[in-house]
């Protein structure tokens, strides 16, 4: 089985992003679940966005910087919201990566990818932070980096929909999420 690591979003590592990497290991995964925020969580957005700001970036990169250096280098890189950003920042150093898993959000797409990448992507349909023009260039980079990618957009969902704790959730499509995450990670 894979070796995932997991990067939060920016609401900190809370329960829901716990119950993630529980679910992947029940799956037969091994799970890195790094702490990018040293303990700080919210539920709350704008608070999110300024512990983000007072931890800053630079130590965000460490932190995740200091996770990857243990892990093999075939481990599958996957991000939650901003922890799509996290990936971002690793993807091209990464070649030999499994593969990426995007859920909420975003990465850059490395100029340089290893052809045939696995990568899927899993987005609401009018997600606020990453409108539709801005997934659809996105896949086409993807496409032209000739990496294998799945996008899945979600209705009637918000952008952290498969967070059963915040006024996003849409229990269909958390549900749908994780059927299409554990296949993609098998």
């Amino acid at each position: 089985m894979a070796t995932i690591i997991l990067f939060h979003s920016v609401l900190g590592l809370r329960a829901n992003e716990k119950r993630m990497a529980d679910r992947m290991r029940a799956a037969g995964h091994d799970v890195i679940l790094p702490d990018l925020f040293g303990g700080a969580a919210t539920e709350d957005l704008e608070e999110g966005f300024a512990i983000k700001d007072r931890v800053g970036w630079a130590a965000i990169r460490r932190t995740a910087a200091d996770a990857l250096a243990l892990a093999p280098g075939d481990t599958v890189l996957a991000g939650i919201s901003m922890g799509a950003g996290v990936v971002a920042e690793f993807w091209g150093e990464r070649p030999a990566a499994a593969g990426v898993l995007l859920l909420h959000g975003l990465a850059a797409v490395p100029s340089a990818m290893r052809p045939g990448m696995p990568v899927q992507l899993h987005v609401c349909e009018n997600d606020p932070f990453f409108p539709a023009p801005a997934v659809d260039a996105w896949q086409d980079e993807a496409l032209a980096a000739r990496a294998d990618v799945q996008v899945f957009r979600y209705g009637d969902a918000g952008h952290y929909f498969s967070d059963p704790a915040l006024p996003d959730h849409n229990e269909a499509a958390a549900r749908q999420v994780w059927q299409r995450c554990l296949a993609f990670l098998s």
